[in-house]
Parts: C-alpha cells; sequence; structure tokens
C-alpha cells in the first residue's frame, strides 16, 4: 500500500535530531525522500548543546534504513545563499520538491527584556523567524516551478499563540511565524501551495531535556533531574503529561502535507497537550 507522501520530496530544517530528525524519518516511512539541513556547530549565545555533524549523520542513517534517498547538508538557515545552494542541489539530486519543513529553531533561553543581550536577541530572531523566511524564499520557487502544489509547514510554539516572561526573544520570533504562515497562505493559494504553522508544548528532545532547563524549572534544587522537572512542567498543561514526544509532532505534520489536509491553509496548530487552555 503506498504511503501518504509517496513519491514526494520533502525539504527539512534543523534535521539532525530532535523534531527534525522525527519529521524526516516519519516522512521517509510514507514514502518521501528528504533533502535535510542543519547548523550541526554550536552558537555562542546557546547554552545548550546544539546539534552535531554526528547527529546529522544519524538521521540520514535512519532516513536509509526506511529505504528513502537523503541529500544531508550543513548549513546555517541564517545564511540565505548556503541555505539556497542546499535546496538547488538537494532538487537536482531528488529530481523535484513537494513539501518544506521549516523546522530550524534555538531554545527558550532570555531575560527580562531591559537585561536582555542584544546578541542573544539577534541570534533568537535571525533562527527562528528570519531563518524560517530563508526556508521559504529558498524552496518557494522549486514549489512553484513543479506545478503540482504543495505544503509547507512551519514550527512555531505555544510561545507564538501566547505570551511567557523574560524570554521576549523567542515569543516575539515564534509570534512572527504565525503572520508569516498567514502571509504565506495567502500569496501561495493560487499556486495550490498550503502553508500551515504548528505549535508544540514542551516536547521531550535535547532542547527540553538538559540540565539548564532542570535547573530553570526547579531552582530549588542544586542537582535537579528529568524527574523534578517533570512535574513543574507538566502544571503547563491540561492533559496529565509533562512533555509530548517528538514523534507526535511529526505525526501532525504528517497530516498537514498529505492529501488528507489538501483545504487546510493559514492555520496555527496546537500539539500541545492543552497548554493554550491554561
Amino acid at each position: 500500500m503506498p504511503g501518504r507522501v509517496e513519491g514526494k520530496v520533502a525539504f527539512i530544517t534543523g534535521a539532525a535530531r530532535g523534531q527534525g530528525r522525527a519529521h524526516a524519518v516519519r516522512l521517509a516511512q510514507e514514502g518521501a525522500d528528504i533533502i535535510a539541513v542543519d547548523i550541526c556547530k554550536q552558537l555562542d549565545t546557546v547554552p545548550i548543546p546544539m546539534s552535531t555533524p554526528g547527529d546529522l549523520d544519524e538521521t540520514v542513517a535512519q532516513v536509509k534504513a526506511t529505504g528513502r534517498r537523503i541529500v544531508a547538508a550543513q548549513a546555517d538557515v541564517r545564511d540565505y545563499d548556503a541555505l539556497k545552494a542546499v535546496v538547488d542541489d538537494g532538487v537536482t539530486q531528488l529530481g523535484r520538491l513537494d513539501i518544506v519543513i521549516a523546522n530550524a529553531g534555538l531554545a527558550a533561553d532570555g531575560a527580562p527584556i531591559q537585561d536582555l543581550d542584544e546578541k542573544l536577541w539577534a541570534d533568537s530572531i535571525g533562527v527562528n523567524l528570519t531563518g524560517v523566511f530563508h526556508t521559504g524564499k529558498a524552496a518557494i520557487p522549486h514549489l512553484i516551478a513543479g506545478g503540482r502544489g504543495g505544503s509547507i509547514v512551519l514550527t512555531s510554539s505555544v510561545g507564538g499563540l501566547k505570551a511567557h516572561p523574560n524570554i521576549a526573544n523567542y515569543v516575539a520570533g515564534k509570534h512572527g511565524v504565525v503572520g508569516l504562515m498567514r502571509s504565506m497562505a495567502v500569496e501561495l493559494a493560487q499556486h495550490n501551495i498550503r502553508v500551515n504553522s504548528v505549535h508544540p508544548t514542551q516536547v521531550g528532545t535535547p532542547m527540553l531535556l538538559n540540565d539548564l532547563t532542570y535547573r530553570m524549572f526547579r531552582p530549588d534544587l542544586e542537582n535537579p533531574t528529568q524527574e523534578d522537572m517533570a512535574p513543574i512542567s507538566q502544571m503547563m498543561n491540561a492533559l496529565p503529561v509533562p512533555w509530548v514526544e517528538a514523534e507526535d509532532i511529526a505525526n501532525a505534520v504528517l497530516f498537514l502535507v498529505s492529501d488528507e489536509a489538501r483545504y487546510i491553509t493559514g492555520v496555527p496548530l496546537p500539539i500541545d497537550a492543552g497548554s493554550m487552555l491554561k
């Protein structure tokens, strides 16, 4: 039985680990070939370990294990020319482009606005918003040229739909993704290209499950663990779970890019365990 995205090609940013890897593997399981990109290096404003070349290699291995093809490269989504080169090469090798998932993002680190470091602000907006713009700008010409329509999904956050204190850099960028999504949906509808955004609550990936986050959630403990953080994290959701898994987001993305969602566009979709109800 054919997969839900059989024969299509998907371009995914932030694909080395976490949600990006889950998207790549899930779409490959359903028949898509993958163009994968990730920065695979550390930014000095990011206090948690970022992806590595080894992480991207593991994504490649997992996609190939499904029997699908993958073209992977290291690039910074803030660098439009580098990103465009990856997309162009991937389309040359794989023959087409149908799906775009602008997933690359930085974690929610910050400070009160009056104390917010300007470089941290610039890096956050550069990756979480400008990088999404660059992804669309590089990929959209291929979708239009294909003449088959297509689907674009932008990764935002519940922080793109409501405010959180002391991370204005993150909240502003993720809110901006919603405006960008809606503008793209209006502009691209004439080409039968659909554009939506997904808004996860906390997701059980390395971006969340690390010592910095444990200490942020449990400043009362000297050496907090994942188990210590979980009850506090669960308080942010209506359903009795501390976080969702990357595969939960990937399943929602798969639905949005499949023909099952062929008339869904311009929608900000929470996958949030009821976080938006709190």
